[in-house]
């Protein structure tokens, strides 16, 4: 027997459409030098319409890729809605890998159109040459364009482009499976691997992240999203802030702490997103600014890499910011889980849910798998690799075959955790990063997470070093904070109030600062790769 269900697509036109038309007071908000402008969805959305009109010009038809190399801003979001909108597919391009890496992205990709801020038209311009396929670039903003001379391509400029066009379109009827954008995993073992995104997901994705027990977005909200629009889409917020007409705020390019203290103070949004470093930064220039005014921050979801422990504490303590932890990975759109605590928890039983990674929304199945292969229960205490599957998590990667990421129609994460009754993640580590210490494993997070509660410490990675006797120990590489002095031997003390003591470090390392990849994750492959060149300063304690 079947439904007498409507069968309507899930359509990102649907969500456009939705928003510019009742979409009440919802606005986009975009830093500029000095201060910010702002606009309503139903503009956003009339210029959407407009870029649709001229992409279709400049020959961007059913599939064709555009891509991206920007900021977090209001044009970033009108192509957000008009290249999938009009059936194509948009492309971010992360800004922050290296030359090499995303010239190979957008040529595997076949990018053929890429829309460009004019802060980033010279680092764009020397990569340039190397993209085959870019037949067309548009440059939002005012720049030198005859940095673009010689190129082969054709140059236009964003507002030029768009201003005789008409501000609606007649969005197709899309088939909801259809790629809707795609972004690259960063690379960081092996060339970099695309995702594509279907409506249909990115639809789900937006609804899931809205949920009360995820983002909890509604009309009333103000969420600024930090993360970048070329980290997975910035997480789905463009999308779920339409879908919910939550107003947004754009950083741009304006990320140092200081001047989205004061974006944060002139604009007021009551919710944030954003990787710990971005956190980490803020607080420390709050903390010796008093009088910056963040108050109408209430919560922030924090992503990316783990959150430490210390670093939840002083926002809520000091500055009534509570952060939250969400985990996932561009496989998944991302979102995998979120902590919120559940009801009634009382305030011990609260933190230690809010240390975890979360709990899983109802569309994302997860198991753990064990050595051996074979699926251990989700006790809260049994280990295993993290397989997770759903209608928001990729099947595979575009045009590139990795069967071991893939296992009986899951995705296998890499990720080694344990799952509670109640269904909350915990991961103790990376499969790569994890430690293995004469037969046992060693979480190379937890001793992170417990050497940065030390007050003298700003940042701390932990990686594994070949011991001839145990295959591997822990070497702790530390950042001290900056006025403060703390020995290898008192973060030693330190720490063996914290773990077992067959878990305490030998092996300590003073750096300047832990190496980061593009999305603000601690780079453990570079550190390695420092320590193996006999690059780190190695102290070892008896």
């Amino acid at each position: 027997m079947r439904s007498t269900m409507l069968d309507v697509p899930l359509q990102l036109r649907r969500i456009l459409e939705h928003a510019t038309s009742f979409g009440g007071a919802g606005r986009l908000v975009t830093a500029v030098p000095g201060g910010h402008r702002q606009a309503t969805y139903a503009q956003v959305g009339q210029n959407a319409a407009r870029l649709a009109h001229a992409l279709n010009a400049l020959g961007v038809h059913e599939g064709d890729r555009v891509a991206t190399f920007m900021w977090n801003n209001q044009e970033h979001v009108e192509a957000y809605f008009a290249v999938p909108c009009m059936g194509a597919v948009v492309h971010p391009l992360n800004i922050r890998l290296g030359g090499a890496q995303v010239c190979y992205i957008a040529n595997h990709a076949e990018d053929r159109v890429v829309i460009v801020d004019a802060s980033l038209l010279p680092a764009f311009a020397q990569l340039l040459p190397a993209m085959r396929t870019v037949e067309h670039v548009v440059v939002n903003g005012s720049a030198d364009h005859d940095l673009l001379d010689g190129s082969g391509v054709a140059v236009h400029d964003y507002a030029q482009l768009i201003s005789a066009q008409p501000d609606s379109y007649p969005w197709p009827d899309t088939d909801e499976r259809q790629a809707a954008a795609m972004c690259y995993t960063s690379g960081t073992t092996g060339d970099p691997k695309g995702v594509v995104y279907s409506h249909r997901s990115i639809y789900l994705h937006a609804t899931g992240i809205a949920l009360p027990d995820s983002f909890d977005l509604s009309a009333r909200d103000h969420i600024l999203a930090i993360v970048p629009q070329f980290h997975v889409l910035a997480w789905g917020l463009p999308y779920a802030a339409f879908l919910t007409g939550a107003s947004l705020a754009m950083p741009n390019q304006f990320l140092a702490p200081e001047p989205l203290a004061a974006f944060i103070a002139a604009v007021r949004p009551n919710k944030a997103a954003g990787v710990p470093t971005v956190w980490q930064a803020l607080l420390t220039y709050v903390d010796a600014h008093p009088t910056t005014d963040i108050s109408s921050l209430e919560e922030a979801i924090v992503g990316g890499s783990a959150c430490p422990p210390a670093l939840m504490q002083a926002f809520e303590q000091r500055h009534g910011v509570t952060l939250l932890h969400a985990w996932g990975m561009t496989e998944m759109s991302p979102l995998g889980t979120l902590a919120r605590p559940p009801a009634g928890a009382d305030p011990e039983a609260s933190w230690r849910y809010r240390l975890s990674q979360g709990r899983f929304p109802a569309p994302v199945e997860a198991r753990l798998v064990g050595p051996d292969g074979s699926v251990v229960p989700t006790d809260g205490k049994s280990t295993g690799e993290l397989e997770v599957r759903g209608p928001w998590i990729t099947g595979g990667y575009y045009a590139d075959d990795d069967p071991d990421k893939f296992h009986d129609g899951w995705l296998r994460t890499g990720d080694i955790g344990v799952i509670s009754p109640d269904g909350y993640l915990a991961l103790t580590d990376r499969s790569k990063d994890v430690i293995k210490s004469g037969g046992e494993w060693i979480s190379s997070v937890d001793l992170e997470n417990h050497l940065m509660a030390h007050p003298a410490v700003r940042e701390a990675a932990v990686i594994g070093a070949v011991d001839e006797r145990w295959g591997e120990r822990p070497l702790a590489t530390v950042v001290v904070t900056d006025g403060e002095q703390v020995s290898f031997a008192q973060l030693r003390d330190f720490l063996a109030d914290r773990v077992p003591k067959w878990q305490l470090p030998e092996r300590w390392a003073l750096i300047a600062e832990v190496p980061k990849t593009s999305v603000g994750k601690f780079d453990k492959k570079a550190l390695r790769q420092r320590h193996a060149l006999g690059e780190l300063d190695v102290h070892l304690l008896q």
